[in-house]
Order: structure tokens, then sequence, then C-alpha cells
């Protein structure tokens, strides 16, 4: 988040001084970052030179009642079925928003399919979305990716629900996407 930098439609915005954060549910990744990180001054970011001044670990909250009340700071994006209502086949990259009815199912299976890759307890629920950020769609690869920021509220495991805030909510977070704010 660089909250000086001048804003440019359908891109993040970087400049002036700024937090960069990255997280992962597997401790050794953390740990290999951090170490990589703690031996530059400068990271190149997709041809953006970023000048390293700090490094720190944020834990993730401990969730001892099972559950957790997430808001992301980017948007979170999801595929659908690319079915409409009335089942007709829409376009090929069936993106949905929290509004759509699909959103829901399509969210709930990828929370489930993140704690199973993990070897979590994969009982995880959504229990409601309190809030949503206005659409935002970001170019990355091929195409942009439409979504937005939501604030969910989940039950679960603890251990699966700090994995899950470790790891972002939705897709494509190795791209930025649903990024939990700490």
């Amino acid at each position: 988040m660089f909250s000086s930098a001048r804003r440019r439609p359908g891109r993040y915005a970087a400049g002036g001084r700024g937090v960069v954060e990255f997280g992962s549910p597997v401790p050794a990744i953390v740990e290999a970052l951090a170490a990589g990180f703690a031996e530059r001054e400068l990271l190149d970011w997709g041809g953006v030179a970023l000048r390293l001044t700090g490094l720190g670990l944020v834990e993730p909250p401990e969730f001892a009642d099972g559950r957790a009340v997430l808001r992301t700071s980017t948007p979170v994006v999801m595929k659908g079925s690319g079915y409409s209502p009335d089942g007709v086949r829409g376009p090929r990259q069936a993106w949905v928003l929290p509004t759509e009815l699909e959103w829901a199912g399509y969210f709930q299976g990828n929370l489930r399919r993140k704690a199973e890759t993990l070897g979590l307890d994969a009982g995880v629920s959504l229990e409601s979305v309190s809030w949503m950020g206005p659409k935002r769609s970001f170019a990355v690869g091929q195409g942009a990716k439409p979504g937005a920021a939501v604030e969910v509220e989940l039950s679960g495991a603890p251990e699966t629900l700090r994995a899950l805030w470790s790891w972002g909510l939705g897709q494509a977070n190795s791209a930025g996407f649903g990024w939990v704010a700490a």
C-alpha cells in the first residue's frame, strides 16, 4: 500500500513510502522470503524499484473461538460456472462478484480446497458477507480480473482460519488478490 502514490486505472499504485506485504500459510516459505529480503536493499517488483527499509513478521490472530471476521484490502476474485440463472453458457472467463448467486458456493469451495491442500480441517464455513467494496478490475497476465474487497465472517478450526488469514481469500492470491488486512 502506497498512500501517496498517484492512482492509475487498472493498476496497483506504487511510489513514495509504502508497505509491501508477502504472506503464506507455509512457515518455511515465509522464512525463506524473510531471509532473502534481509539480504537486499532493493527489490525490483515488476519494473518498480522498491527500497527495503524494514522487515517485520506479522503473526495471524489466534481465532481460538473458531470464528473469524476477515476484511480484504485488495479485491477478491472468483470464477463461477459461466452459466446464467436460465442455464445459458456465457463468456469463457466467468468471474463472479459477491452479489451474484454463484459466488458464495464457489468461495466456500475455494476455502475448503485451501484447507485440504494444507492438510488442515476442511470444515470451514462462510457464515456471511458483511461488507463489499466497489467492483475493481486489474490486468494480471492476459485480461483483467474483476473482483471486490469483502469482509466475511467464517467459522472453522482455528488452525484453518489462521492459514486462510495468511494465504488470502478467493483466487489469484499470488498476484495480490484477496489480501487480508492485518
